[in-house]
């Protein structure tokens, strides 16, 4: 599916998604789960998320601290309490350094934990998405606050797109799991 450009295509988009990821998370092995993730071998997988994360939980918490951004914003912004999507000293330039931040705070974490975390924190994301209507998720300049981009398009980022990013990099190990 495109990417959602209205408060239904978010809903539904986003909903599905994690249902997905949920699918293919209780379909894994054991040795799926218990194999760390290491995807040094693809040389085209230069990104820094490649490296960072290396097993399940690493994943599902970095959802989780990106929903975490999506709901201090909004509602920092919507209390009248002016604050960046990324918080300081971290910006747009810097932000894989606050994701390394979320890897290491997170690291006693453990898998059942993290599962029940997102779980929480998508079900207040859509909460909130769902407070808004179509013109102010996908309308431009609606909120000063969002700059030049719309509102939906952080909800789409932090749920359905995010979620892709997960299946894919889940999938993506199951791979290297099976050519073992």
């Amino acid at each position: 599916m495109p990417r959602p450009k209205t408060k239904e295509d978010l809903m539904v988009t986003a909903k599905e998604n994690y249902e997905k990821l949920n699918t293919i998370i209780l379909k894994m092995s054991d040795e799926e789960l218990n194999t760390p993730f290491d995807f040094s071998k693809d040389e085209k997988k230069k990104e820094a998320h490649w490296k960072r994360d290396k097993n399940l939980r690493d994943i599902l918490i970095h959802l989780y601290e990106w929903h975490q951004l999506i709901l201090n914003w909004v509602n920092s912004n919507q209390n009248g309490e002016e604050k960046p999507f990324i918080p300081k000293p971290y910006n747009w330039k810097t932000y894989g350094d606050l994701n390394v931040e979320f890897w290491k705070k997170h690291q006693n974490t453990n898998l059942e934990e993290a599962k029940e975390m997102l779980k929480q924190s998508h079900k207040k994301v859509l909460e909130l998405a769902d407070t808004f209507t179509n013109e102010e998720l996908f309308s431009k300049d609606v909120y000063k606050w969002v700059g030049g981009s719309v509102l939906g398009s952080y909800f789409v980022s932090g749920t359905s797109s995010h979620y892709d990013w997960a299946i894919k990099k889940i999938k993506t190990h199951q791979k290297n799991c099976r050519s073992k």
